[in-house]
């Protein structure tokens, strides 16, 4: 006798990047950041549409759906605000008051407010149908379950959740426990966001430009901050001297007495970096790493008999500490890093807490290799129909092409002779991260490769070379290390025979490698490792890419412009080709080359074009 799948819905969000998740007893069948839909990046509104695309996508109603699980409990952020007046009282009282007005009218009520939100999907939404999973809880969740690993420890390090900034939890086939904790306001997190502030840029939103920057700089500034700002214990943990900070009292992040202990006022937003801020940013940075790896170290001593490690929360993004942290010979023998390791991804871990630990269903077997995240290949995803349909109402220009290796020798053609090629396929990402769906190429051996795919598709040229995408098979010999990085969440140093003397070019820039497009200052790349059986086809564009060339790697970085999510839908795909330089546009099993376009279109495109 058959029984109908369970089904439970993942929210997060109304703080930081808003998702939706869907799982189908037990697996993730759906996954998508709201940002894709609605078009305004890290999208902090409740996700409508999110929610909407993953039920058409598993084809069910909200009715059909058992539980909807939301990343936070209001509760405990609550009790937050209130320690924290009670420790800087009456300094912050201004700020606490708009604090607690804020939370009383938009999370006391979160389950009304999530049942009349829910309601837009459907009419009668039983309260009983919401569950509140913890913050800290729903990103331990979203890496150890969908792990390759029946056992772990998970550490998670992000800015704040209710409590919290960094947690650690044991993973069994069991349960999922929080062991320990470092509460608010002692957080890595906003330390990093506080130099990210400091050196002119964007906290909370921008740190991955200061970790780029850090690649420039020497660390000139790590004692001080180790002598003043933040004091660690043997086992990684950690206190902040509150005397140099303000994001207790109120929103900015340093003061006064902290930009006296560094020497100037913080840098204007957008204002070009000196030496001064890259020094500033490795100092950072290499402190950020340190305190994590001895975190890491300790806990691996601590728990000798779990060789596994997961990481999630935002800090789980930065690359060099995850590198670092992979392959210590004193840490731990296997790391796993959810690849949605923001917010966004709580929305997957608050549905696997209702399957787990609400509902109790076990634990899958798991083989210690193979995640449960599909490659992050979790949004959606159209047919050639549909993309010709799309294509012929916007009167593009396009080439259907009838097989698959006629369309994969055209593109490594056209990236071989220089072209930046726009690649839309299959279902697109999960996460910040393009993973060969939803990406732009072009020809890591090329020095006009980083500037050309800057400045034609994001009008700007950025400091971070692009990130490599590489045949799996192909790691080791155009690397130091042979872990898989499917994800893009490590980096690695090129070996030293595609090394090259320096050379300075006419416009600054320098060739240091024979792949100057995705080399960075200190000699590594951000890597993302290709699998056929995770993406066949982008695997054997990279390995027509090869034969042409010799080289199994295409310099990639996301199908998006400057300060946009990453496009979704072939319309998209289409308005992003016309309003930049791209040269070409594969999608699905069709073809586009810009001079071939319509001219009479370019004038409705000519605005973006001329923001250049």
């Amino acid at each position: 006798m058959s029984t109908s799948p369970v089904y439970i819905l993942g929210i997060s969000g109304l703080y930081q990047s808003s998702a939706a998740a869907l799982l189908k007893d037990g697996e993730i069948v759906a996954a998508a950041q709201e940002e894709r839909f609605t078009r305004q990046r890290h999208d902090t509104n409740f996700p409508h549409s999110s929610i909407a695309w993953c039920l058409a996508q598993a084809g069910i109603t909200l009715e059909d759906v058992t539980h909807v699980a939301f990343y936070d409990k209001p509760l405990l952020k609550f009790t937050r605000l209130l320690q924290t007046y009670k420790a800087i009282a009456p300094a912050g009282f201004r700020s606490f008051i708009q604090s607690a007005e804020d939370w009383l009218a938009e999370k006391f009520l979160q389950r009304q407010k999530l049942i009349k939100e829910l309601q837009h999907h459907h009419a009668n939404i039983p309260s009983s149908k919401i569950l509140f999973a913890q913050h800290h809880l729903s990103h331990a969740a979203s890496a150890f379950y969908p792990s390759p690993y029946s056992k772990a420890v998970v550490l998670v390090i992000d800015g704040l959740g209710e409590l919290a900034t960094t947690t650690v939890a044991i993973g069994t086939p069991e349960k999922l426990e929080i062991i320990r904790e470092i509460a608010y306001p002692h957080s890595l997190g906003l330390l990093y966001s506080a130099f990210t502030a400091y050196i002119g840029y964007k906290p909370n939103g921008d740190e991955y430009k200061l970790m780029g920057l850090a690649a420039y700089g020497q660390p000139t500034y790590d004692e001080l901050i180790r002598q003043h700002l933040i004091h660690v214990k043997p086992d990684g943990s950690f206190r902040l001297n509150m005397d140099y900070f303000d994001f207790t009292a109120d929103e900015t992040l340093t003061n006064s007495r902290f930009h006296k202990l560094f020497g100037a006022a913080p840098c204007r937003r957008g204002s070009t970096p000196t030496q001064r801020e890259m020094d500033l940013a490795a100092s950072i940075q290499k402190v950020i790493e340190d305190i994590i790896l001895r975190m890491t170290r300790a806990l691996a001593t601590e728990f000798p008999d779990i060789p596994n490690l997961c990481l999630a929360g935002e800090l789980a993004y930065n690359r060099p500490s995850n590198s670092r942290i992979s392959t210590d010979p004193k840490g731990f023998k296997n790391v796993w890093i959810q690849p949605a390791a923001d917010d966004s991804g709580g929305a997957i871990g608050a549905a696997y807490c209702a399957w787990h630990q609400h509902m109790g269903q076990p634990l899958p077997h798991k083989d210690g290799i193979t995640d449960a995240m599909h490659a992050g290949y979790l949004g959606p995803s159209f047919t050639n129909k549909q993309v010709e349909r799309a294509l012929d109402q916007l009167r593009a220009i396009y080439r259907p092409i009838k097989t698959e290796d006629e369309l994969l020798d055209h593109t490594a053609e056209a990236l071989a002779a220089g072209k930046v090629v726009g690649w839309f396929q299959g279902r697109m990402e999960f996460g910040d991260r393009a993973l060969g769906n939803r990406t732009i190429l072009g020809d890591p051996r090329n020095p006009d490769t980083q500037r050309n795919m800057g400045i034609k598709t994001r009008f700007t040229q950025s400091l971070r070379p692009s990130a490599a995408s590489i045949a799996r098979e192909c790691m080791a010999d155009w690397f130091e290390t042979d872990l898989p990085s499917p994800y893009m969440l490590l980096v690695a140093p090129l070996r030293k025979k595609h090394l090259k003397k320096n050379q300075t070019l006419p416009d600054g820039s320098i060739i240091r490698s024979l792949l100057p497009a995705i080399t960075h200052a200190d000699n590594t790349a951000r890597i993302h490792t290709v699998q056929a059986e995770s993406n066949r086809r982008f695997h054997a564009l990279l390995k027509d890419f090869e034969l042409l060339t010799g080289c199994p790697i295409l310099a990639n970085t996301p199908l998006a412009r400057a300060g946009q999510p990453m496009v979704s839908t072939p319309e998209e795909a289409f308005h992003l080709f016309m309003s930049t330089d791209l040269d070409m546009l594969v999608i699905e099993n069709n073809i586009l080359y810009k001079e071939e376009q319509n001219p009479a279109l370019l004038p409705h495109y000519q605005t973006h074009l001329n923001r250049r």
